[in-house]
Order: C-alpha cells, then sequence, then structure tokens
C-alpha cells in the first residue's frame, strides 16, 4: 500500500510538469527583454539571439499550457466548456467528441513529426549552439500527449481509459502516416467532425481536423497544418499576449480591483448614476488588461454588483449591466484581441491602440444610453440608509485624492504599458513584459499582496489560457492558409460585390454576420479564420484596415453575450448563481446597444482613424 501511496504521488507530480514547464516559459519570456533592454546599454549587446528565442519559449508555452489546459477542463468547446445546469454529459456523445479529438491529436502529431524531420535535416541552430528542432519537438510530443490524455477520458472505466487513451491517438497516427499525401474523399471525414464538435470536442480538434482534410482532399502534405500552428506560435508580436495577460491575471488576484473600484466610484459618486457609471467604465478598462472579459466578472462581480444594490439598483439590471460591460474592453489597450488583430492584419499595434480608445468611448455611452442602464427604475432590495452616501461628498476632492493614492501603481500601469510602446522606446514585446514584471513587482513589494502561491496560480492560469488560444489560432490560420490558397478571398470579393454594391448597406450586412460569428465562434478563432477574408472584402469597398478591425472588434463584443459561444453568459451565471436563461435576458438590451454602437462606429470612420491620424505619422 505505501510503495502504490508513493507511486501515485510521484504520477500526480510528473502530471503537474507540464504547468511548470509553461508557467517556466512564461517567466523566462518576461525575463530575457527586461534584461534585453539593460544589457544593450551597459555592454553594447544583449542575449543571443533574444527575440527568437522568447519568440519559440511561446511555442513551448503553447504546447503545455494546452495539456493544463485540458487537465483542468480549460480546452474551450462550442458551449463554452460550461454546463450551468449541472447535468453529465451523454456517455456516448462524451466518448464520441473525446475520441475524435484523440483522433485529430494523433494526425497532429505525427504531421508535426514531420515537421521536425525536416528542420533535423537541416539543422538551424536558435542560440548558444541549441539546435532548433529540440524546441520544435514540443509539437509532436505536446500533441500525442493531449491525444492520450483526450482518448483517456472516453470510457471512465480503468481499461477503457488505458485502451482509449492509446488507441485513438495511435489510430489517427496511422491512418496520417498510410493516406498522407494521397488525395481523400473528406465528406465523411466532415460529418464526423461535425458530429463530435456538436458532442462538445475542443474547438481546436474540429479547426484541425476541418484543415487537415482539406489538406488531405489535395493531396497536400498533412504538414502544412502543423507549419501554420509553428508559424502562429513563433510570430514575433505574439509574447505581447501571455505577458500582457499575465499582468492582467496578477492585478485580478490580488486588491487591485477593489482599490480601482474605490477610485471610480469615489470620481463618479455613489448616487445611482454614478455608480452605474463606475460599473460601466471599470469593467470595460479591467477586460482590457484581463485580456478576457469572464476574468473581469469573477474579479468584479462580487465587488460591483453589491455596490450597485446598495445605490438602490435592481439586482437583474445590475447582473446584466456588469455582464455586458465587461465585454467592451476589447477596443481598449492593451486588450489580447486588439494585440490580435493587429498580428493578422499586419497593422502596426500602436495603431490599432490609438484607434480604439474613442470607439472604447462611444460603445460604453451606447451601452448606458441606449441599454437603459442610466435609469433608476425600482429596486428589488431597498437600500438601507446608512448604505445611502452623499453624492456630494463622494466627489470630495479629498476623497478622490485618497483613493487615487491608493490606487497609484495601478493607474501608472496603462501608461507603462501603452506609453513605452507608442513612445518608440520598446518593442511590444519589451513592452509586455515590462508591463507584466510591473504588475508583478508593484502587487508583491508596494502592496505585499502577491504571495509566491498567488503568482503561481496566475502564472499557470495565463499558461492555460494562452494554450488553449493558440491550439485554436494555429488550427485556424492552417484552414485559413487553405481557403487563401484556393482562391476564397477573392471571390467572396466578386460575389459580395455583384450582392450588394452600396458600402453603407454593406457595412450593416457586416455588421450583422459578425454578430452571428461572434454567437458561434470563439472571438481569436473568429480573427485567425474570418480576418483574411473579410479584409480584402472591405477593402475592396474602401474601408481602411484600421477602421474594419474596430469594427470586427466592436461586433465581437456582441458575441460575448451570445450563446453557445457567448462566454460572460456563463461566467455571470456562475459567479451570481442566477440560470443561464436569467442571465441572457437580462443583457438583451445590452445587445441592441452594442450593436447600434457598431453601426455608429462604422458609419463613421472618424472614430477609428481620427486619433491614429493625429498623433502617428
Amino acid at each position: 500500500m505505501k510503495v502504490s501511496a508513493v507511486l501515485t504521488a510521484h504520477l500526480k507530480r510528473l502530471e503537474k510538469a507540464d504547468e511548470l514547464l509553461s508557467s517556466v516559459a512564461l517567466v523566462l519570456m518576461a525575463l530575457i527583454p527586461a534584461i534585453e533592454i539593460l544589457l544593450r546599454p551597459l555592454m553594447g549587446r544583449g542575449i543571443e539571439n533574444a527575440p527568437v528565442l522568447v519568440q519559440h519559449l511561446g511555442l513551448v508555452l503553447a504546447m503545455f499550457g494546452a495539456l493544463a489546459a485540458e487537465r483542468h477542463g480549460h480546452l474551450t468547446t462550442l458551449a463554452g466548456g460550461a454546463r450551468a445546469d449541472g447535468t453529465r454529459p451523454n456517455p456516448l456523445l462524451h466518448a464520441l467528441a473525446h475520441a475524435v479529438a484523440a483522433l485529430v491529436c494523433g494526425m497532429l502529431a505525427l504531421a508535426s513529426w514531420r515537421l521536425v524531420a525536416s528542420e533535423m535535416e537541416v539543422s538551424h541552430v536558435l542560440a548558444y549552439g541549441m539546435p532548433l528542432w529540440w524546441v520544435q519537438a514540443s509539437m509532436p510530443l505536446g500533441f500525442a500527449l493531449l491525444g492520450v490524455k483526450l482518448g483517456a477520458r472516453c470510457l471512465p472505466m480503468p481499461w477503457g481509459r488505458l485502451a482509449g487513451g492509446l488507441l485513438c491517438p495511435l489510430t489517427g497516427l496511422l491512418l496520417a502516416w498510410q493516406f498522407d499525401g494521397g488525395a481523400l474523399t473528406i465528406w465523411p471525414g466532415l460529418l464526423l467532425l461535425l458530429a463530435a464538435l456538436l458532442a462538445g470536442a475542443p474547438i481546436f480538434a474540429a479547426l484541425g481536423g476541418l484543415a487537415l482534410a482539406l489538406f488531405w482532399q489535395d493531396g497536400m502534405p498533412l504538414a502544412s497544418v502543423a507549419l501554420s500552428h509553428y508559424q502562429i506560435t513563433v510570430n514575433p508580436s505574439l509574447p505581447a499576449l501571455p505577458l500582457f495577460t499575465l499582468a492582467g491575471l496578477v492585478f485580478a488576484r490580488t486588491g487591485a480591483a477593489q482599490r480601482l473600484g474605490d477610485l471610480f466610484v469615489a470620481l463618479f459618486g455613489q448616487g445611482v448614476t454614478g455608480t452605474v457609471l463606475a460599473a460601466a467604465v471599470l469593467c470595460s478598462c479591467f477586460t482590457a488588461f484581463t485580456g478576457g472579459s469572464g476574468v473581469t466578472i469573477l474579479a468584479l462581480g462580487g465587488l460591483l454588483l453589491p455596490l450597485l444594490k446598495q445605490a438602490g439598483y435592481p439586482e437583474r439590471r445590475g447582473i446584466g449591466l456588469v455582464t455586458s460591460a465587461s465585454a467592451l474592453g476589447v477596443l481598449l489597450a492593451p486588450s489580447v484581441p486588439l494585440i490580435m488583430y493587429a498580428i493578422i492584419a499586419r497593422v502596426p499595434i500602436n495603431t490599432m491602440f490609438l484607434a480604439g480608445l474613442l470607439p472604447a468611448a462611444v460603445m460604453v455611452s451606447f451601452l448606458l444610453i441606449f441599454g437603459g442602464y442610466l435609469k433608476r427604475g425600482k429596486a428589488s432590495e431597498p437600500a438601507s440608509p446608512a448604505s445611502r452616501i452623499n453624492p456630494a461628498a463622494a466627489r470630495d476632492r479629498r476623497l478622490i485624492l485618497t483613493a487615487a493614492w491608493s490606487a497609484k501603481w495601478e493607474i501608472l500601469a496603462p501608461f507603462v504599458a501603452i506609453g513605452s510602446l507608442v513612445s518608440g522606446l520598446a518593442t511590444p514585446t519589451e513592452s509586455a513584459a515590462l508591463t507584466a514584471l510591473y504588475a508583478v513587482l508593484t502587487q508583491s513589494l508596494a502592496h505585499r499582496e502577491l504571495s509566491w502561491r498567488l503568482l503561481g496560480q496566475a502564472l499557470s492560469e495565463s499558461a492555460q489560457i494562452i494554450g488553449g488560444v493558440l491550439l485554436i489560432l494555429g488550427m485556424a490560420l492552417g484552414l485559413t492558409n487553405y481557403l487563401i490558397d484556393a482562391g476564397i478571398p477573392d471571390a467572396a470579393i466578386e460575389a459580395v460585390q455583384a450582392l450588394i454594391p452600396n458600402q453603407f448597406v454593406f457595412l450593416l450586412a457586416l455588421t450583422l454576420f459578425l454578430l452571428l460569428a461572434g454567437a458561434l465562434m470563439e472571438i481569436f478563432a473568429a480573427i485567425v479564420v474570418l480576418v483574411p477574408l473579410l479584409l480584402p472584402v472591405a477593402l475592396s469597398y474602401g474601408i481602411d484596415a484600421v477602421h474594419f478591425g474596430i469594427i470586427f472588434l466592436a461586433a465581437m463584443e456582441m458575441g460575448f453575450l451570445c450563446p453557445p459561444a457567448g462566454m460572460n453568459i456563463y461566467f455571470s451565471s456562475a459567479m451570481f448563481g442566477k440560470p443561464v436563461r436569467y442571465v441572457a435576458l437580462a443583457v438583451l438590451p445590452a445587445l441592441l446597444a452594442i450593436f447600434l454602437g457598431t453601426l455608429a462606429i462604422a458609419w463613421l470612420p472618424v472614430l477609428a482613424t481620427g486619433l491614429p491620424g493625429l498623433l502617428l505619422p
């Protein structure tokens, strides 16, 4: 019994190696750019091949972070991975979803190995004599382990876990080995992938399987999909994503939310109107840093809803406000989707940062006015006399200065992130690294709220979020590359222009289409798949790439509030203990308001292009 217990303990530690490796990669991604900034002026040179080294650490983070995400149940599915009613999934559908996902992982493992084998023949050096293929080998290893773990979830009994974990990915590997390079019909595979997706398979598996099937149909090498995954994970600007995410999660896990909440309430007042304004603006700004609006709901929901109720605001409308306002930070720097669009569309990141400022303010204004959240209404619970604070006192200069001094380190964070980048003093990766280190140092040294345990949790959660996102991005890019090679964007331009000759009608149709896409697709997959297809069409109508990006992201904000992919609905349901249907109905007015705001941004290009044109050459 003692031997068995010791063996089990060792296996559990080994199972958590993915979190350790991905967290170490993330720490190095933050430290190397910072050390590089210090060494360049002091010694005249920095770390050998530092930018490429950081980019390839992103590949390690992506693969092992995805493994950690799978273990914690955080790989994104069509339903957002959430079952609000607490019921268990159908065993047959559960087995189908995981078996197909494991089979796809087996194919991706072989496709990745073919890519690594080709690199071994060339033997490029990454840095300090380290062969590049050593890092690339994390791809076949990661996909193989992911296939084993997904396959082991097919059946609950021990022999079923063993059989599923071995047979499913091995079957996929053998299929790819046998038929790679041969032209096969794809209809059976497409039907199987659709069934698996609806049954709950991770989105990356459906996208990756579709990309593999399309390349297979044309007899093209399956390594093309692995190459796309490699290209997106080592993109020069991509390390900014996990580093900004880490900074946001550090702020979310400490008292930063409380301090910022006190400051915004002091600025706007503690009456109904002031508290509503404070909640809307705070949620938007916080989402820009946390990288995901679901994190904002978890970090601020427990703080803001009681404040709204104490001010005499109805509970249902309060939940609707927090849920919808938490979707609006996508347009504010350093939002992860904003950076992702800049990477895919090849637009300067600092241009997108400036372009999002006015539209973000427009969206908040439309939410409050057309969503009806500024109306007082009848409170669900009467506020006690002690909870009603004189609004004039709340705006007292001394109270504001006290709250601002308490939140001074959090207030300076955007200036570190955006100022270092817009000024040209740092690259996007260096700016993100400085922001992440700034968040860690201020919360651990200045406030003494960030313990080693909390830092470890923030590192692990960042790795899981980015690992799951990059899996989707890599597979989506493989699919996009096939569609571009097949000439789909050119065909789309001809078809749309023949059908819609007017730019304003096109913008209306685009907004409606993106609303539907946001409800059905995870935002990062939508960016990678749809932007390369829709951007050429928008350009053909004379729409600027920066303007199109702001329209795209504003419309995607609606997707956060629409099932089945509307993650805010599920996070709010869990946070506030309400049924999904209750939350979905609570945000209906917000959906109309955000739709109108998106149309206003679409029909007034100066809102997106004005600031970049004024401040940037």
